[in-house]
């Protein structure tokens, strides 16, 4: 044998080391993310034995009319434009080290100013530029109601988890404000919005009644993961929530990094507002508030804030919201018994997390 096959053989030994190091990394990870699931499940299923529902017949529906009906799965991947748009915004915030928790607020008035916007924009400009002036409008509302608690936390070190859930109160409280009062349509008995017309929405794709903010939030989480990992100003935000002592030592602006964080965070969840009124309401009701934001958190939680992952999370939790509403109606079982699903889920796989953790300290000692 050469002395030129000796690093050879030695480079192709270390690539099947990594292949299997990687390979079993894999299936580690799917055990922990599927895994969680499943016994959520089985979970949420004795509790709906003991109050008298079979846990069979109740997931059957969800998937049958989320997954399996064509009508179903239409209204499932139209319910994940909003969805997709609040987890971006979260992934922002968490690989940042900081808690948005204020989205449904963000959510709300996003919502209304677009809603209340765009049906006066249609009347003197094209439908297309409509659209674009009232996305505009909805993030830039959204971003500066997030700019107080971006202020607070990056100047005066108050916690965002606080200030962040009090704005969301504010906002919500605010958004219905502005639709009974400023915003009324004096046209209808019912406090809500001018309505946009169908024809002047977001364009459907293809025959289906799959709304085209499906692609803009696809492609608003997947640019969120690509700059948070894949470029410098992503680095920075992640070295600022890693250790922002070590991020000041490093010369970062960390205040100026923590409003960027903040405004791209609540700019997406006003974006995520904006895409579920123009592509499907049309208009905001009073008291009209689907609460995603707190539903989407543990969803970004499983993804281990991975924007690819949190797609096909989204999507779970799409198909459990639109089948959730079906089993509701035809089982009795209350509409929010999903979030009770997705917070077991979570749960879970904390439980999961630990015992994995504390088994893989025992392994090293």
């Amino acid at each position: 044998m050469s002395i030129d096959t000796v690093p050879a053989a030695g480079a192709t030994a270390l690539d099947a080391t990594a292949a299997v190091v990687t390979r079993r990394d894999i299936q580690h990870r799917l055990l922990m993310t599927i895994g969680p699931i499943l016994a959520a499940l089985i979970i949420a299923g004795c509790i709906l034995l003991a109050v008298g529902v079979e846990p069979l017949a109740y997931y059957g529906f969800v998937l049958e009319r989320g997954l399996l009906s064509p009508l179903g799965i239409q209204q499932t991947l139209t319910r994940m434009a909003p969805l997709l748009f609040l987890a971006a915004g979260l992934i922002v915030a968490f690989r940042a080290g900081m808690w948005n928790l204020g989205g449904d607020g963000q959510f709300l008035l996003g919502a209304v100013t677009a809603a209340a916007s765009a049906p006066v924009f249609v009347e003197v400009m094209p439908a297309w530029l409509a659209l674009i002036c009232s996305f505009v409008i909805a993030m830039a509302v959204a971003m500066l109601w997030s700019l107080v608690p971006a202020l607070l936390r990056a100047y005066q070190g108050v916690n965002e988890i606080i200030t962040t859930l009090m704005m969301t109160f504010l906002g919500t409280s605010l958004a219905n404000v502005l639709v009974k009062l400023m915003f009324r349509d004096p046209g209808t008995t019912v406090p809500q919005t001018r309505t946009l017309p169908v024809e002047d929405r977001l364009p459907r794709l293809l025959d289906t009644t799959i709304t085209s903010g499906l692609l803009l939030g696809l492609a608003a989480i997947i640019t969120v993961h690509l700059v948070m990992t894949r470029t410098a100003f992503g680095l920075k935000l992640r070295i600022v929530g890693a250790n922002p002592r070590a991020a000041i030592h490093a010369g970062l602006g960390v205040p100026k990094l923590t409003i960027a964080v903040f405004a791209i965070s609540a700019g997406l969840a006003g974006l995520a507002g904006a895409v579920d009124i123009l592509g499907v309401q049309g208009n905001v009701r009073a008291d009209w508030n689907p609460a995603y934001g707190l539903a989407v958190i543990p969803v970004v939680f499983l993804a281990r804030m991975n924007g690819f992952a949190a797609i096909g999370f989204v999507f779970l939790l799409s198909v459990l919201s639109i089948g959730g509403e079906s089993a509701a109606r035809r089982l009795g079982v209350p509409n929010h018994f999903t979030l009770v699903l997705v917070s077991i889920v979570l749960i879970v796989l904390a439980l999961a997390e630990y015992i994995d953790h504390r088994y893989n300290q025992s392994r090293r000692a």
